[in-house]
C-alpha cells in the first residue's frame, strides 16, 4: 500500500521542516530526481502550456552530466534545490559523508532549498543541514508515487482528489517514473485548475 499524504508523525517530528507553503489558495509543484534529458524536457513543455513555475530539486551528478537540461530549467524561470550529489539515503549514510554530498552537490546547485532522497535525514543531519549550511528543508504534502511501476497513472489520478490548497506535491523527472508522470501530470493540473487553485514555486 503506497501513502500519498505525508504522515502527521513525521511532520510532528521534523517541524522546522517545509511542510506546506504559505497560500492556503496555492498550490506547490515540485520535481525530484532530474535533471534528465528525455523527461525534463516533457515536464517543461507541459510548465510552460500552462504558464506555471515549479520547483527542481536536482541530483548534483545529473546537473553535472546534463547541464543544458539543467539550464532551460533555471532560463525558464523554474526554482532549483539540492537533492545531494548521488541521491543518497540520509538514514543509511553516515552524517559527515551526507554532509559532503550536499555541499558537492552545492558547487552544482546554486540554491538554499534542500530537500532530502526518500525524505530520510537523521536528526543530526537536519540540524547541519539548518544551522551550519543555512538550508531550507522542503518536505512534501502529497507524493504522486509516480516511481512506482506496480501503480496504474489511473489510481495515482484518483489519490489526487486528496490534494489540499498549500499542498506541496512531489513528482519526479526521472525515466522510472516517465509513463506515470507522461500520463498523469497535465491531467491533475487541470483538475487543480478546475478547482481554481493558482500555482506558486515560494513556499
Amino acid at each position: 500500500m503506497r501513502f500519498f499524504r505525508s504522515p502527521l508523525l513525521a511532520r510532528y517530528l521534523i517541524r522546522k521542516g517545509i511542510w506546506k507553503g504559505s497560500d492556503k489558495n496555492a498550490i506547490y509543484l515540485t520535481f525530484d530526481d532530474g535533471p534528465n534529458p528525455e523527461v525534463t524536457p516533457f515536464v517543461l513543455s507541459v510548465l510552460r502550456k500552462y504558464k506555471i513555475k515549479a520547483t527542481f530539486f536536482c541530483v548534483g551528478n545529473n546537473v553535472k552530466n546534463y547541464p543544458e537540461v539543467y539550464g532551460q530549467i533555471l532560463e525558464e524561470g523554474h526554482r532549483v534545490g539540492n537533492h545531494t550529489m548521488f541521491h543518497e539515503n540520509g538514514i543509511k549514510t553516515a552524517n559527515h559523508a551526507y554532509i559532503e554530498s550536499v555541499e558537492n552537490a552545492s558547487n552544482y546547485i546554486d540554491s538554499d532549498l534542500f530537500r532530502p532522497p526518500y525524505g530520510k535525514v537523521s536528526p543530526t543531519q537536519f540540524k547541519t543541514l539548518v544551522k551550519t549550511l543555512k538550508k531550507k528543508v522542503v518536505f512534501w504534502t502529497w507524493i504522486s508515487n509516480d516511481w512506482d511501476k506496480t501503480l496504474a497513472s489511473s489510481e495515482i489520478i484518483l489519490k489526487a482528489k486528496s490534494i489540499r490548497g498549500g499542498d506541496i506535491l512531489v513528482f519526479h523527472d526521472s525515466l522510472k517514473a516517465q509513463k506515470n508522470l507522461t500520463e498523469s501530470l497535465e491531467i491533475i493540473i487541470q483538475m487543480l485548475q478546475k478547482r481554481n487553485f493558482h500555482f506558486k514555486n515560494n513556499f
